[in-house]
């Protein structure tokens, strides 16, 4: 049963790695691209902080290290639940796999150029969202989904509990 955790892992860290080498490629360094008018534009940014922007504009000089730091600590977190969790394909394990995907894909970027490439750019109005990137996306899905698994098995045990 692992190799289907490791299989989505694998695919999410090859889609970012596709996805930010075509926008880096094909679009310059802040220039975007409209995809839906007033919503959605490809713009590529380099985010030298944490995900969507968060410290992007400290100049210390731990500010990398730190973060590859927490990323190395967090895919040792989620390999080693990963591997206990293993027996079975559960909303747990797509949501560890797409952690350690995401979590991987931006480690890669850190690691080789200290910054991550940005480009899914979402706004309506005045109201605009940091860019963020395939990565970013999986890792935010994959923690909604171990959030509801907590919230719906901690509901479903209550109704249990209930009705004993």
């Amino acid at each position: 049963m692992r190799k289907y955790f490791f299989v989505i892992a694998a695919a999410v860290l090859l889609l970012d790695r596709l996805a930010k080498w075509s926008v880096a490629r094909n679009i310059p360094l802040h220039d975007s691209v409209t995809v839906i008018p007033g919503c959605f534009h490809l713009t590529h940014v380099e985010n030298t902080g944490a995900a969507f922007g968060l410290f992007a504009e400290s100049t210390a000089q731990w500010k990398i290290g730190a973060l590859v730091s927490f990323s190395v600590i967090a895919l040792m977190v989620v390999s080693a639940l990963l591997w206990k969790h293993s027996h079975a394909l559960s909303t747990t394990t797509i949501g560890l796999s797409l952690i350690l995907g995401g979590a991987t894909g931006n480690l890669w970027d850190r690691m080789l150029t200290g910054h991550v490439v940005d480009f899914l750019d979402f706004y309506i109005g005045s109201y605009h969202w940091p860019a963020f990137n395939v990565a970013d996306s999986a890792i935010v899905i994959g923690a909604i989904l171990l959030v509801s698994e907590i919230v719906f098995a901690k509901s479903g045990n209550e109704a249990v509990k209930s009705s004993s």
